[in-house]
């Protein structure tokens, strides 16, 4: 490993500090919704970010660092699932992570917490994979590149995700379907 001079450390890190401002909103989004509770979702995306340090150069040489950076952040979420303390619930109900603004053609209040909750119901990798593909919009091979698994697991894991969030909002569905 070669070690790195004072102004490569000090551009190093302006690109970093540059990167995390920029991409901030949109990683405590993608871990709100994964978690359902924004201060676990700012836990994973602080540990996420503490991790992209210690490692930016690394990932700064990644074909995406976008990417690279969204499959921490599902890691970091799949690995917190695992801990025992993890299953302790602190508050009652979902909240809107604060200082982000609500996504645009999102539906109402209500029609939110409803799917959210829904939502939280669902194991976790299966939640990961739903958030990816439906709510962060990404490809399948692109959400098979950040979960490490093949295509066809993203697909069998999206359908049975999809059957699960169908049951949970049983007879509330046909409101929801439109």
């Amino acid at each position: 490993m070669t070690e790195i001079g004072p102004k490569d450390r000090i551009e190093a890190e302006r690109a970093y500090t540059a990167y995390v401002s920029a991409r901030l909103p949109t990683l405590r989004r993608i871990a709100h919704l994964l978690c359902k509770d924004p201060h676990r979702a700012d836990d994973v995306v602080q540990t996420t970010l503490t991790k992209l340090y210690v490692h930016w150069q690394r990932a700064r040489a990644a074909d995406d660092l976008n990417r690279y950076v969204h499959t921490m952040l599902v890691r970091c979420f799949l690995n917190e699932q695992r801990l025992e303390w993890a299953r302790v619930r602190l508050s009652g109900s979902p909240h809107e992570t604060p200082g982000l603004p609500p996504a645009a053609g999102v539906p109402d209040i209500e029609t939110r917490t409803v799917v959210h909750t829904a939502l939280l119901r669902v194991p976790a990798r299966q939640r990961a994979v739903l958030v990816l593909r439906f709510l962060c919009d990404l490809p399948v091979a692109e959400v098979a590149g950040i979960l490490g698994c093949s295509e066809g697991n993203v697909k069998s894991q999206s359908a049975r995700g999809l059957t699960r969030l169908r049951a949970q909002l049983g007879a509330q569905l046909p409101v929801y379907a439109a």
